[in-house]
C-alpha cells in the first residue's frame, strides 16, 4: 500500500487541498481531506508537502526517446517506456509510422509482451501512423511504403491484437470502409497526414473516425473559403485534436487560438516526439531518415519537419503560459481528455477510487518531482 499526503490534489475535475490518497494493488482505494483518509499499517508514506498531485499524463503520439526510435526497431518500446515518468507520462502510444506491414505486426506483438520487473509507463497499444497516407503530404514518412487503406490490411488490427489509434487519409480511395471497420472493432481512427477537403473529412466522421493528428501539420493550409481538414477539426464536435504546442510546429500566437476554439474536452496535447528526446542535439532516426536535431526542432535535411523534442510536462507549461488557461483545464489535455478518447475514462486520467493509480507530483513550477505508476513510485527527481 502507498499513501501520499500533505498534497494539493487536481482531480482534475476538482482541487482539494491539504488532501491524502491511498492506493493499494496498483488501484486508488480512497481519495479525500487527510482527516478522513487513514494511513494503514504498514503503508508506505509519501509526504507530498508542497507539492501538487495530478493524474498521471498519457501521450497519444511518441515515436522514441533516449536515441531509440520504434519504427526502427520496435523492441526498444519497453527500455524507452522505462524512461518515460521523469516527464510525467505514465501511460502512452508507442507510435509507429510508416512502414512494410510485417514492421506493424512486430511492433504489436512488442506491445503485447510486457517483460517481468517492469518498472515504467505503461504502453497501452500502438498508434499506427500510416501507411495509408496522402503521399501529397507524408512529411517525414517513407514514400515506399505508402499503401492505399484496404479491409485486410488491418484485418488483425484491434485494441486486444494491440492497435489502439490509427492514422490515416479519409480522402483516399478503400479508407471509409476502413474507418468503420476499425471504428466499429474499439480502434480509435484519426485523420492525418491529408488533403481532405471539408466535405471529405465530414464523411470520416460520419463513417467513424474521432480523432485528429498534429492539427494544422501535414495537412492543407485552412482557407477561409476553403476549411479544408483543419477547419474540419476545429468547428466539428465529434473529434478530438492532437496538437503539439511546442511553438515550432505552430506559431505561439495559433495555440491560443486553437486553445479558444477547442478547450479541454477536445484538445489533446501530444508530443510527437522522436529518438533524439532526452538525448540532446546531433543526429537522429526517425524510421528510415536521419533527422538533424538543434536545441528547437527535429528536421529533415530538407528542412521538413520531423517529429519533436517536446516533452509532455513542457507542453502543459506552454499551454498555460500562452494562453492563461487554469492548471485544471490544462491537465484535462493530457489525461481524462486522451483517456475519453481511447475508451478509458473509466479507469484512467482521474484521481478517483477505482482508478488506476497513476500520479504525478509536480512542484508549483510544474516541473515533475515524482511519479507513481500502477501504485509503485518509479521516478523521484534529484
Amino acid at each position: 500500500m502507498l499513501y501520499i499526503k500533505n498534497t494539493t490534489l487536481y482531480s482534475p475535475l476538482e482541487r482539494l487541498d491539504n488532501a491524502a490518497v491511498l492506493v493499494d494493488g496498483g488501484r486508488i482505494v480512497a481519495v479525500g481531506y487527510a482527516a478522513a483518509v487513514a494511513c494503514p499499517p504498514g503503508a508506505q508514506v509519501l509526504d507530498a508537502d508542497g507539492l501538487l498531485l495530478t493524474p498521471g499524463f498519457i501521450d497519444m503520439q511518441f515515436n522514441g526517446g533516449f536515441g531509440d526510435d520504434f519504427t526502427a526497431d520496435p523492441t526498444t518500446i519497453w527500455q524507452v517506456a522505462a524512461g518515460l515518468p521523469r516527464w510525467g507520462v505514465t501511460a502512452f502510444l508507442p507510435t509507429v509510422i510508416t512502414s512494410p506491414l510485417e514492421r506493424i505486426a512486430q511492433a504489436q506483438q512488442v506491445v503485447l509482451s510486457e517483460p517481468a520487473g517492469f518498472r515504467g509507463a505503461t504502453p497501452l497499444g500502438l498508434h499506427v501512423e500510416g501507411p495509408f497516407l496522402n503521399p501529397q503530404k507524408k512529411g517525414a514518412h517513407n514514400p515506399a511504403y505508402l499503401q492505399l487503406p484496404a479491409l485486410e490490411a488491418v484485418a488483425g488490427w484491434s485494441p486486444q491484437t494491440g492497435v489502439r489509434l490509427v492514422t490515416l487519409a479519409p480522402e483516399l480511395p478503400g479508407a471509409l470502409p476502413v474507418i468503420e471497420a476499425l471504428a466499429t472493432r474499439g480502434v480509435l481512427v484519426s485523420a492525418g497526414h491529408s488533403t481532405a477537403t471539408f466535405e471529405e473529412a465530414t464523411m470520416a466522421f460520419d463513417a467513424g473516425a474521432r480523432y485528429g493528428t498534429h492539427l494544422f501539420n501535414a495537412m492543407p493550409t485552412m482557407h477561409h473559403r476553403e476549411p479544408g481538414l483543419p477547419g474540419a477539426l476545429l468547428t466539428d464536435p465529434r473529434p478530438v485534436v492532437g496538437f503539439i504546442a511546442d511553438g515550432v510546429h505552430t506559431h505561439p500566437s495559433v495555440i491560443s487560438l486553437v486553445w479558444q476554439a477547442l478547450g479541454p474536452e477536445r484538445l489533446n496535447l501530444v508530443t510527437d516526439a522522436m529518438a533524439a528526446l532526452g538525448m540532446g542535439p546531433g543526429s537522429h532516426l526517425l524510421g528510415d531518415f536521419e533527422v538533424t536535431v538543434d536545441a528547437t526542432s527535429a528536421r529533415l535535411a530538407d528542412g521538413t519537419l520531423a517529429g519533436s523534442i517536446l516533452s509532455l510536462d513542457q507542453a502543459l507549461r506552454n499551454l498555460i503560459r500562452l494562453t492563461g488557461c487554469t492548471l485544471a483545464d490544462a491537465l484535462a489535455t493530457v489525461t481524462t481528455t486522451p483517456a475519453r478518447s481511447l475508451g478509458l475514462d473509466h479507469e484512467r486520467g482521474q484521481i478517483a477510487p477505482g482508478y488506476v493509480a497513476d500520479l504525478v507530483l509536480l512542484s508549483p513550477e510544474l516541473e515533475v518531482r515524482g511519479t507513481v505508476v500502477r501504485g509503485e513510485l518509479v521516478y523521484t527527481a534529484e
